[in-house]
């Protein structure tokens, strides 16, 4: 597991969670998809194969499947989790390829407040041949949050919003946000906890740069800043929420126990083309922790968990016409550790059912097994693990037109699955040097992804399918330095094979190498440092008949930043892509240019 501290964010910061994991060692994102160790790729607008939990609850969308960034106001977050590898043991589907867990603050006793300021401009674009407005676009928000706890009852709101201009043309974008949590200790050992948070965000889209005929290319053979003339107008209005309930009781120091409720809705209205979606998932989940003999010798974990998810929408279903579809998820879960000796043992199963208008889809088994192990050249671990992702509502039955190809539903799309096995060390390698790597290999099967089929009267269609089965494999090591008190470093690199054994090639949108330097110095009130990331040129993509020939460069993103802080006031300045570095990582998307960005933050 890795973890984005508190500090992390503040020293990086950042605006939303997804530019805080981005920079977490064996992570990377795809035009918002997010990739542990090459698991996800990039299916556009379609179902993540890594899991979000909000503080330990699934807040993936109950339609698509994806990850709304967005949903939990940074201010609230406390620090972020990210488990690598197949997680379905304890957690079922979508952790196919890990989890990344947002842990939001706890509520101190007290009155507390803090408010945070952004403002920024965006680079313009570096040839005057690509220049689309006259000036620089901005970008600003803020932040407020307060709190008022005694050693009973505690609460806490905050409230916030931002603007972005945007860096390319027709990629504007407004969100307001509020999150509210509120907890209740009537006794030693017991707690009640309510949390919510809702986000409005309207947002410009960007479909894809445009080419010849389709804008004024000014004789080039593509235009990276301007949009296809054809979607002109194009927006998105996404609204997102969540409410939680949770009893958390310590009966004695052997045994512990929990019980939740959730409400998740997400709801997303395109224009041009006019597409809706509105997903609403109920679930509720009871678990028991017990201390076998006193001690953590012995630790039984077990549980069980239920959801019931409605989505009804004009896009996953019959063409134009409302479709209403329901889907519910049943769940039994158990994990024990094990101290033998010097070794740790942990073995654990989870029993999935899922079920799409009252029709079975999917019975999963996901076992689970890992052993730790300290030696004199640092802790061993081992584990192999079995993870599942059911298919989304959306992937069976969408019904859209995507690059002037008709996309047809597949309500019989089977769950993909996958075995995953990891050797890794923790070692110290100096008084100043701590090495973490682990060498992983994942198989897997019955890939959900986008194909193209010819119907019988010869037009050419795009369906998702089971297609492909595939390997990935390499090194994942990450060196963290401390040379002197006052000066950290970090040096992370990431190794991966990924085969598509379908058709024996690489798999689509993963880089070989992924490299990360950091470091960070700090004397008296301020501070200075940077990120430096490196990824290789993908080398295959999807849909290679349509965007084949369009070039592919490696990344290679600097990030500056440096921070004055005194008694309750800080300053950050941050410069990302300080060199304004231009690339794509997706077809026809351009990544962001250098944007600067001032932070100001006021804590009481």
């Amino acid at each position: 597991m890795a973890l984005v501290s508190d500090s992390d964010l503040a020293r990086r910061a950042v605006v939303t969670v997804d530019e805080a994991v981005n920079r977490v060692p064996g992570v990377q994102f795809l035009s918002g998809q997010v990739n542990i160790r090459g698991s996800s790729g990039f299916v556009e607008g379609l179902g993540s194969r890594v899991l979000l939990l909000v503080d330990g609850v699934p807040a993936n969308e109950g339609d698509r499947g994806g990850i709304d960034w967005d949903i939990v106001p940074l201010a609230d977050v406390q620090r972020v989790e990210v488990v690598k590898g197949a997680g379905s043991a304890l957690y079922g589907s979508a952790a196919f390829g890990g989890v990344v867990n947002v842990i939001t603050r706890d509520i101190a006793v007290g009155i507390h407040g803090r408010a945070r300021a952004t403002g920024g401009w965006y680079a313009n674009p570096p040839s005057d041949v690509w220049k689309f407005r006259d000036g620089s676009g901005g970008l600003g928000g803020v932040d407020l949050t307060g709190s008022y706890g005694t050693e009973a009852l505690r609460g806490a709101l905050t409230l916030g919003g931002r603007h972005s201009d945007g860096y390319r043309q027709q990629d504007a974008s407004d969100q307001w946000e509020t999150a509210g949590r509120a907890e209740w200790l009537p006794a030693p050992g017991t707690r009640v906890t309510a949390s919510g948070a809702w986000t409005s965000h309207q947002y410009d889209v960007f479909p894809t740069w445009c080419g010849p005929s389709q804008c004024d290319t000014h004789g080039q053979a593509f235009q990276p800043f301007l949009i296809d003339t054809s979607s002109q107008g194009s927006y998105t209005r996404s609204n997102k929420g969540y409410l939680f309930a949770t009893l958390d009781r310590t009966a004695s120091p052997r045994f512990a126990w929990m019980a939740r409720g959730s409400w998740l809705r997400s709801h997303f209205t395109d224009y041009n083309p006019d597409d809706w979606s509105v997903s609403d998932r109920l679930g509720a989940e009871v678990r028991g922790v017990a201390h076998v003999g006193g001690g953590d010798d012995r630790v039984l974990t077990f549980g069980a968990e239920g959801a019931h998810t409605h989505v009804t929408s004009d896009i996953f279903g019959n063409l134009g016409q409302v479709a209403s579809h329901d889907e519910v998820d049943v769940a039994a879960y158990g994990e024990g550790e094990q101290r033998l000796g010097r070794v740790r043992l942990t073995a654990g199963a989870r029993l999935d059912g899922v079920a799409v208008d009252g029709v079975s889809q999917a019975v999963q088994t996901s076992p689970q097994l890992g052993a730790v192990l300290p030696t004199p050249l640092g802790t061993w671990r081992a584990s192999v693990g079995r993870g599942f992702r059911a298919a989304t509502i959306a992937e069976r039955f969408v019904t859209t037109e995507a690059f002037g190809f008709q996309v047809i539903p597949n309500p019989s799309l089977r769950p993909e699955t996958a075995w995953s096995f990891e050797l890794g060390d923790v070692t110290t390698v100096s008084s100043w040097a701590r090495l973490d790597a682990a060498l992983f290999w994942t198989e897997a099967r019955q890939l959900i992804e986008p194909t193209f089929l010819v119907d019988p009267s010869g037009v050419a269609k795009i369906q998702v399918q089971n297609i492909s089965r595939a390997r990935l494999r390499g090194l994942d090591a990450s060196l963290a330095m401390t040379p002197i008190p006052s000066l950290t470093g970090a040096l992370a690199y990431l190794l991966l094979d990924a085969r598509d054994l379908a058709n024996d090639s690489v798999l689509a949108f993963r880089p070989k190498h992924l490299l990360t330097l950091s470091a960070d110095y700090r004397w008296r009130t301020l501070s200075v440092g940077g990120d430096f990331r490196y990824s290789s040129r993908i080398e295959r993509i999807e849909l290679e008949a349509v965007f084949g020939n369009d070039p592919r460069v490696p990344a290679k993103v600097l990030d500056v930043r440096a921070g004055w802080q005194r008694g309750a006031l800080s300053a950050r300045l941050l410069a990302a892509n300080a060199l304004n570095y231009i690339y794509n990582l997706v077809p026809r998307t351009l990544e962001p240019v250098r944007t600067v960005s001032v932070v100001l933050t006021w804590t009481y």
